[in-house]
Parts: C-alpha cells; sequence; structure tokens
C-alpha cells in the first residue's frame, strides 16, 4: 500500500495527463444497483451534502443523496450533527476552491470529538493533482477523496473508510461512462434536473472541464424520454436540460444523425409545461436546434448563450472557435425566430494578453447582442490548462477597473429586459416566499425574469400563476396577482 504523508488506501490518484486523453472507445453503460452488503450501511445514520458549481453538480449531488438514502441514511439539516458529510465540489474558478478550505476547516473541530464522522470530498475538485495531493498530505481528517466518474461507488468508498479508518482515494482519470437507473432525491417538486450529456471535447484554453469531467457522451435518446415521461406523471411541472455542451447532444450517435434539436422536438411532444437547457455552446446552435426552439411550445424564450469576450482574437486564443461576428449571426437568427426571447451569457474579463482595445469590443457586443443579463468573471488560472502559462501582463486592479465597467453595461442590459415587460401579464411557476421578505412570493417567467408579487399563499407554490407586472428593477420584476 502506498503511503504519503499519513495512512491511505490508495485506490487511483488523479492525472491531468490521462484526463486529456480522448481514445474514443466506445462509451460504457452502467445500470446502478446496490450490492447486497451496502444496503444497510447507514441505517440510524444521517448524511449531509455541500453543493458548490454548476447545475451539472446541483443534479449530482440529487443521486448522491437517493443513493446514500438507499443504503439506510437520512438526511439531515445540520451538517455538523450528520454521520456523513459530503462536499461536491467545483473546479472552474479558484474562489470555489477556496470556500471548500473554509468549510473543511469548520468541519475539523467537529472532526476530533466525532471521530467517526465520514467527511467526503467529490465532485471536480479532486480530479485535478494538486487539490488531491494537497487534501492529502494537509487535511488528514478527510476520509473518502472522489472524482465525477465513480459515483456509483459510494457505498462502497464509505464502508472502506468505516472498515480500514484510513484515507480512501479513488479518482478515474479517464473519459467517463454514462450512469443509469440511480436513485434520485430532488430538491424540488415541480423543477427538475435532466441530463442528456456529459463532459467536454471543446478544450477552451482557459477551461479544466474537459479534464475534470472527461469526453462528451450522450444518454441514449430513449433513457431520456422516459425520464421526463416519468417527471410529468409525478406532476413535474418544469425542466432543465442539462450538458456541459448541451446543444452537442447526440454527435457521438449514430454518426450524429439525431441531434440536440430533434430531441427538443421529442421531449415537447411529452407535454411538460417548461423546458429549458443549459448551457450551449454557440458553435454547436444550429439551424434546427433554433428552429425548434422557435416552434415547440414547451420550449421556454430564454436562452443562456455564452460568449466570453467580444474581440476576434481573444476568442481565438480561447480556442472558442467561433468569431464574433458568427456569433451574433446566431444571436440575429434567434431574434427573427423568437422575437420575444431574453438572451443572457457569460464573459470573462482580463484573459491572459487581453488590452482594454480588445476588452473594449466585448462592451460594444453586449449592447449589440441586447443581453438581458450576464455572469461576468475575472480571468481565474487553471493549472494544467494552456492559458495558465499564458503572458498575463494587466494587473488585476486594472481588470477589477474593467470588469465594474463591464457590470455597468450588463446591469443595464438587466434593467432593459425587465422594463419590457412592465404593464404586461406574465406567467410565474411560483417557487416560495421571497428571499426579501415583507409578505411576497416569488417565482420565474418564461423569460426566466425572477418576479415577486405580494401573497402569503404557501399553497401557491408549486403552481401557475398570472402577475401583471408593475415595477421594474435591476435583478427582478414586481407585480400584482392577477386572480
Amino acid at each position: 500500500m502506498a503511503k504519503l504523508d499519513k495512512d491511505i488506501e490508495q485506490i487511483f490518484l488523479p492525472s491531468l495527463k490521462t484526463a486529456r486523453m480522448r481514445k474514443n472507445l466506445p462509451t460504457e453503460i452502467i445500470n446502478f444497483e446496490v450490492d447486497d452488503e451496502y444496503k444497510n450501511l447507514g441505517i440510524g445514520k444521517t448524511y449531509y451534502i455541500y453543493t458548490y458549481g454548476c447545475q451539472g453538480n446541483m443534479a449530482d449531488s440529487e443521486i448522491m443523496a437517493g443513493i446514500l438514502e438507499k443504503i439506510g441514511y437520512t438526511y439531515s439539516k445540520d451538517p455538523i450533527n450528520a454521520d456523513v458529510v459530503l462536499l461536491n465540489t467545483c473546479a472552474v474558478r479558484e474562489n470555489a476552491e477556496q470556500r471548500i478550505w473554509g468549510v473543511l476547516g469548520q468541519l475539523k473541530g467537529r472532526k476530533r470529538t466525532h471521530p467517526d464522522m465520514i467527511i467526503g470530498i467529490c465532485g471536480c475538485m479532486p480530479q485535478e493533482e494538486k487539490a488531491t495531493n494537497k487534501l492529502i498530505n494537509s487535511y488528514e481528517f478527510v476520509d473518502i477523496i472522489f472524482g465525477t466518474h465513480n459515483r456509483d461507488h459510494l457505498p462502497k468508498l464509505i464502508k472502506m473508510a468505516y472498515d480500514t479508518k484510513e484515507t480512501v482515494v479513488e479518482v478515474l482519470s479517464n473519459e467517463g461512462c454514462i450512469l443509469e437507473n440511480t436513485p434520485k432525491i430532488r430538491e424540488s417538486e415541480f423543477k427538475a434536473w435532466v441530463h442528456i450529456m456529459y463532459g467536454c471535447d471543446e478544450f477552451c484554453t482557459y477551461c479544466i472541464v474537459p479534464y475534470t469531467r472527461g469526453k462528451e457522451r450522450s444518454r441514449k435518446k430513449e433513457d431520456i424520454l422516459n425520464e421526463i415521461k416519468e417527471l410529468k406523471e409525478k406532476g413535474y411541472k418544469e425542466i432543465t436540460l442539462l450538458g456541459q455542451n448541451v446543444n452537442a447532444y447526440g454527435k457521438d450517435l449514430d454518426n450524429g444523425k439525431y441531434t440536440f434539436g430533434d430531441l427538443l422536438i421529442d421531449i415537447d411532444k411529452i407535454g411538460i409545461n417548461r423546458v429549458r437547457f443549459t448551457s450551449p455552446h454557440p458553435r454547436d446552435m444550429d439551424e434546427k436546434a433554433m428552429q425548434a426552439m422557435a416552434n415547440c411550445k414547451s420550449i421556454m424564450p430564454h436562452l443562456h448563450f455564452p460568449v466570453q469576450s467580444g474581440n476576434d482574437r481573444v476568442l481565438k486564443i480561447m480556442n472558442r472557435k467561433y468569431t464574433r461576428k458568427e456569433y451574433l449571426d446566431k444571436v440575429n437568427r434567434l431574434y427573427e425566430l423568437i422575437p420575444n426571447i431574453s438572451i443572457t451569457t457569460d464573459i470573462i474579463v482580463g484573459f491572459p494578453g487581453e488590452t482594454y482595445e480588445e476588452f473594449k469590443d466585448t462592451i460594444s457586443l453586449v449592447k449589440e447582442a441586447r443581453f438581458e443579463g450576464a455572469y461576468t468573471f475575472i480571468y481565474s488560472k487553471r493549472e494544467g490548462t494552456p492559458a495558465a502559462v499564458m503572458d498575463d501582463p494587466i494587473s488585476i486592479e486594472e481588470k477589477h477597473l474593467w470588469f465594474d465597467e463591464l457590470c455597468k453595461a450588463t446591469n443595464e442590459g438587466y434593467l432593459k429586459g425587465h422594463e419590457r415587460f412592465v404593464g404586461e401579464i406574465v406567467e410565474v411557476l411560483v417557487e416560495g416566499p421571497a428571499k426579501s421578505g415583507n409578505n411576497m412570493m416569488s417565482g420565474y417567467t418564461p423569460n426566466n425574469k425572477l418576479t415577486h408579487f405580494e401573497s402569503t399563499d404557501n399553497s401557491l407554490i408549486g403552481k401557475f400563476v398570472n402577475v401583471k407586472i408593475t415595477k421594474a428593477n435591476t435583478w427582478f420584476m414586481i407585480g400584482d396577482l392577477v386572480e
């Protein structure tokens, strides 16, 4: 048994070199089942899962919760007093990792007084060599470390940690499989995540996801459609289709004859009220998918359409595989097909080598594309990616000034996107009391606009109501319930 700075049950350690490889081997489909030796492992014990990062991680946490409850664990609202605590991590930006170290510091004291507590780190962060080495050598109280490709091994890993009293490490640096028939404890009773594919083959120069999530691999359409039919039968009102590059769906199946647009058309026939998807790659947004968005009643008039930069040179060194014109041509086509559509985006500020003049091209694109919102980020170096070794002469202080300028432009888009609905009656799927309180309920419109209205009637949660918009704020709309 290999040793680092502590006792460790070393099964597999991550390798970014291996994770880069694309061997084009057939994708293994694993049908989940629990071995008899694990079925009562969690009887009388509780669990808690911290979830960081994207919607894909949220969906993964629902699967892990389902697996834990399948072997007897029950949910705890209090992570400090849970018997198993998992941190499902993100590796896209550095600040996401910093939050993990802080939570681990909080759990360390509890572990001292309750040594039988199992602490696990999973998700994207363990797929990075540097992160896993730090966990092993500096966080000796962590019991299990596993990645994105082996959620189905969770019962085995917990049992090994109980039995050996050593850290169990199993991080698979491969192209990934597809896991079907998993139990899920869904966070909502009326909105659901549905993975249609996994992984990414784009290899944007700033992004670690192709290394942490493996190759692009699509689920069989029958499995997706059956899952959505079951959700409709259970009363779900809205689904969000998930994939690291969601509109690349089908490229790896049957020579790409059945595409993302075909899937949207078939999903629409099921009759679920609302269908959303995230996140598409602009290069793969084809005419069939755009036509499906326009013609299918259930596909919502909102598209999150990451652009990252408005400058062609920066896009090229990002390896985004489209130009500014090509991106805007697709945006304009979407407005032509769906005049009422709301388009939001992702933008990186201060990419290595970017100049202020090139950054200004992004500002002009924000206005030309009429974005109604954006996730904006200052470039975050990810070890192992090509961008991490590029010259980056612009100071962080200057990047923050650019960031503030960008936020001003995107916030104007947020407000304009809300102002156009003032006086209109919109359909809202009610999610619960507004976070601001004040006897308000809130939910989202078809255009994905957060909307508040006066009510304390919890029976409205999970239902559609009509709201007449009376006021537009930057981050949300306010209206009156229409009886």
